[in-house]
Order: structure tokens, then sequence, then C-alpha cells
């Protein structure tokens, strides 16, 4: 018969097998849905209008450029205002990566860090109130409180929405060029091929197919 301290052991055990299970279907039911481009539009122009300037340069930023929301925070004004080019060392990669800035989006830019007041161009664009770097999580609280308070049709909106946003956009506006444009967003992304790629942009065959019908003969 086991002794008391087995006993203890078994059950913690359990009971940390349990813990564990419950996270990872917990994470598995909670995959990032993506915007519908028009809507991240919307969207964007709504918070800058509700002054919410901040959220709305974070998800236009994270919908243009595609990058990760580790790479996101670290901007800062210069870097986005002095150039037409933003010119970034990814922090999982190590790769060096050149973002022409669209420009509507850099007059964005311009007009959030007016209407923010901000005084020093190397400040980092998004902080919190304490002007320290705000937190992944927090982020995605605001996200999941503006998805009920601006009636956003995605089930799962994190800071992962915006590179699937930035990855479905390429491909709708590549045509029937939609499997070049796989290759280059699987490099981007850093993925070792085009079906994780298409797995994690949530991309069915018969939607790279409708990118053929738009030409007329």
């Amino acid at each position: 018969m086991p002794n008391s301290e087995e006993s203890g052991t078994s059950i913690s055990r359990c009971k940390t097998f349990i813990q564990k299970t419950i996270m990872s279907k917990l994470h598995s039911n909670t995959t990032s849905d993506y915007l519908e481009w028009d809507s991240m539009l919307n969207l964007v122009r709504k918070l800058y209008k509700d002054k919410k300037y901040r959220l709305s340069l974070l998800i236009g930023c994270g919908c243009f450029f595609g990058l990760r929301i580790s790479d996101l925070k670290c901007l800062t004004w210069s870097g986005l205002l002095d150039s037409d080019k933003l010119v970034i060392v990814e922090k999982k990669t190590g790769k060096r990566r050149e973002i022409k800035i669209n420009k509507d989006l850099q007059n964005h830019i311009d007009d959030c860090y007016k209407a923010l007041k901000t005084v020093d161009k190397n400040e980092l664009c998004f902080i919190n109130r304490y002007g320290k770097p705000i937190s992944t999580q927090m982020i995605n609280r605001y996200l999941k409180s503006i998805k009920c308070q601006y009636g956003l049709k995605v089930e799962h909106l994190s800071t992962h929405s915006f590179r699937k946003t930035f990855g479905r956009k390429v491909v709708s506006s590549a045509g029937a060029q939609s499997e070049m444009a796989l290759i280059k967003l699987s490099e981007i992304f850093n993925h070792s091929s085009t079906l994780i790629t298409r797995r994690y942009l949530g991309l069915r065959t018969e939607e790279l197919e409708e990118g053929y019908n738009v030409w007329e003969f």
C-alpha cells in the first residue's frame, strides 16, 4: 500500500496532467481569426475618431506590415515618420526586413503622432499610460473589448489576427499569381512550406482558384 507521501505525489501529478490537458484544449480552440480588409480599415478610422489613437495605429501597422507583435512593440515614431521605408531586424528570426510604408498609412501615422502630442520622436509608439511598453496580454484584452464595442464579426481577435489579415490581403490582391504570393508569404512568415502558410491563413483551394476568375477574354 502506498504511503501518504506517495499518494500526495500521485495526486499532484494527476492534477498537473489534467491542467495541461485543459490548457491544450483551450489553446487548440482559440485560433485567431483575420479581419476582412475593409472592416479593418473602418475599425482603424473609428478608433481614431474615438481618440483611441494608439490602438488605431497598432491595428493599422500590424495589418499593413505583417509583423509579429514583438516587432510592432519595438516601433518608434522616428522609424515610421522619417522615411517612406521601415527597416527592422526581426526579433524571432534575426532577419532584416525593409517595408515600404503605404502613403495613406504614413499620413495616418503622422495624424496619430500629432494627436498624441508626442515630443520625442525616439519614443516607442505603443506604450501604456505610465510610458512603459504595453504588454501583449494587455493588447489582447483591449482587442477583446473593441471586438464587442464595435461589433466585429470575428470569433477570436488577437494580435495574431494582424498577420493573418495582412497575409489574406496579399493573396487576394495577387489574383492569378496567388501561388507566387504564397511562396513570398512563406518566406516572410518564416514557414517551411506554402502548405503551412495556407493552413495558417485558413485558405481553401477554392479561394485560391477564385483569383483566376477575375480575368476576361
